[in-house]
């Protein structure tokens, strides 16, 4: 960028910097939604709860199917594929 460039764009610096700021928080927004670490631990969790006899069949079946369904959409994202 030249200094000609700089001087005639310089009024729009805080435009820029917000822009950087709202872009470097949507994207930790995005790895944080991204990260199957959570779902994993979930669905361990989940399943200690059934072998301790806190949940049901039903209930197990239900939210597993949620979570795995969770975690093939972070797979797919991670692919670069949308589902």
């Amino acid at each position: 960028m030249g200094l000609l460039t700089q001087i005639v764009t310089f009024p729009l610096a805080p435009v820029r910097g917000v822009t950087w700021v709202v872009e470097r928080v949507l994207e930790a927004a995005e790895n944080e939604y991204y990260d199957p670490a959570p779902v994993e631990r979930e669905l361990a969790e989940l399943e200690r709860a059934l072998l301790a006899g806190e949940i049901d069949e039903d209930t197990f079946d239900r939210r597993e199917d949620e979570l795995l369904d969770r975690l093939d959409e972070i797979r797919a994202h991670a692919r670069g594929t949308d589902t």
